[in-house]
């Protein structure tokens, strides 16, 4: 199989995921290009340059359906992007013997995150949460202050950048744990991150060259290819089992490069 065909099938199967949970598409397509050996900053670079294209459809699908909070969008979109901005940076200009087990390891911990998420998001456990905290406790959602909004934009945009993946993933559990309506949180999470992945794919074009046409060429096609498929997928694949895999997945993967680095 050649490498643009084995990226394809990569982004296929990240983006068939991704539209069915809403997170996925870069910790999968990130994992799976370092263990193929490509470093770092070309593997995020070019995990972020496939993701215009998916981002830039579902940022105006939400639009069109008027699943967008402007307020909610704004406090987490500039902050995401000058987030994300700094982390590619970071990436590009740290040497790869220190950064590489560091994302690595960021990966590892996303991979037993997702894993440990897919085990909570039950009826029943949602019910007994949303009862203790906005129940009995009456706390106020942390979410609406916007000092904390644009800390999360900033540290999910860091992380996204550097560690290849991860704004669904940390933004989207964060607001919706704390209670945020699942229609708006998604929707303007989803629109951000179009703009975050917008600064970030910039970053990376200013500070490195990119080589790896044939990985980012794959990525875009099979994530084009998977889009149409992966929203009739989501119909029929139970949201937990896709949680199960994919977290098994990237911790499985994860666990392999830091064997092949330290030996």
């Amino acid at each position: 199989m050649s490498d643009f065909w084995l990226f394809t099938l990569v982004g296929f199967g990240a983006q068939i995921v991704d539209g069915g949970l809403g997170m996925g598409y870069g910790l999968i397509s990130m994992t799976v290009l370092l263990t193929l050996g490509i470093a770092p900053p070309l593997a995020s670079a070019s995990v972020h340059a496939a993701e215009i294209v998916t981002t830039g459809i579902s940022g105006l699908s939400h639009m069109m359906f008027k699943n967008i909070n402007p307020t909610l969008f704004r406090r987490l979109a500039i902050p995401g992007m000058f987030g994300g901005i700094v982390g590619a940076q970071v990436l590009s200009f740290a040497p790869i013997n220190i950064i590489k087990p560091l994302i690595m390891g960021y990966l590892l911990i996303m991979g037993i995150y997702v894993l440990y998420k897919s085990f909570q998001r039950t009826e029943l456990s949602e019910k007994i949460y949303d009862y203790l905290v906005h129940t009995l406790l009456k706390r106020e959602k942390p979410a609406q202050k916007m000092p904390r909004l644009i800390t999360l934009g900033f540290i999910g945009g860091f992380l996204d950048a550097a560690g290849g993946g991860g704004w669904g993933s940390i933004v989207n559990s964060t607001l919706l744990a704390q209670g945020e309506p699942p229609r708006y949180t998604i929707g303007s999470v989803n629109l951000a991150e179009f703009l975050v992945t917008m600064s970030i794919t910039a970053a990376f074009f200013v500070t490195i060259k990119i080589t790896e046409w044939q990985a980012l060429l794959g990525l875009i096609t099979g994530g084009a290819i998977a889009a149409p498929i992966s929203a009739y997928m989501v119909r029929i694949l139970p949201a937990n089992l896709l949680m199960i895999l994919v977290g098994s997945l990237i911790i499985a993967l994860s666990l392999r490069s830091f064997w092949l680095f330290f030996h």
